[in-house]
Parts: C-alpha cells; structure tokens; sequence
C-alpha cells in the first residue's frame, strides 16, 4: 500500500498532479489552436474559390460586351435605314393626303 512518510513525498505527488494538469491543458490548447487554423484555412479556401468564380463571370462579360461591340456598327446602321425608310414612308403619306386636299 502507499503512504505518505514525509512531507517531500507530498510534495512530489502534488508536482507529479501538476505537471499532469497542465500537460492536459496544453494538450486541449494545442487541439483547438489546431481546429481554429483547420477553419481559417477552409475559409481562405472557399474565398478563393468564389473569387475565382467572380473572375470568371467578369471574363464571360468581358467576352460578351466584346463581341456585342462589333454588332453595334450593323445594329447602328440597320437602324438608320430603318429610320430613313420610316421617313420616306411617312413622307409620301404625307404627299398624298396633301394632293387629296
């Protein structure tokens, strides 16, 4: 059986407890410092990753404004002519109600 003779082996036992205590909560800290870094990492992940889906759709606009840009000068045109036509069109009209009259 264990018995304490003296006070020096008290004192070895409380220091033994000791040691062992804070073994333990260096333990513990060690293993949530590790999970917060697992999270920190994660969402430095996820934002590069909508980061990198941000670009993308500013690249596909990008394109797309591009290759609009070079149907603006036909667009612009058949506009033009459809105004001029719309003109003559309604010019006429208006010569035939004034020969009526």
């Amino acid at each position: 059986m264990f018995y304490i003779e003296t006070s020096k082996d008290l004192l070895n036992i409380i220091i033994a407890i000791s040691i062992l205590g804070f073994t333990a909560f260096a333990c513990w800290a060690i293993f949530y410092l590790a999970m917060i870094l697992r999270q920190g990492f994660k969402i430095i992940k996820d934002t590069r990753e909508r980061l990198h889906k941000v670009d993308e759709v500013i690249k596909a606009l990008k394109e797309k404004i591009e290759h609009s840009a070079s149907y603006l000068l036909l667009i612009g045109e058949g506009v033009k002519k459809l105004v001029d036509m719309a003109k003559e069109y309604s010019g006429k009209g208006e010569k035939k109600v004034r020969r009526k009259k």
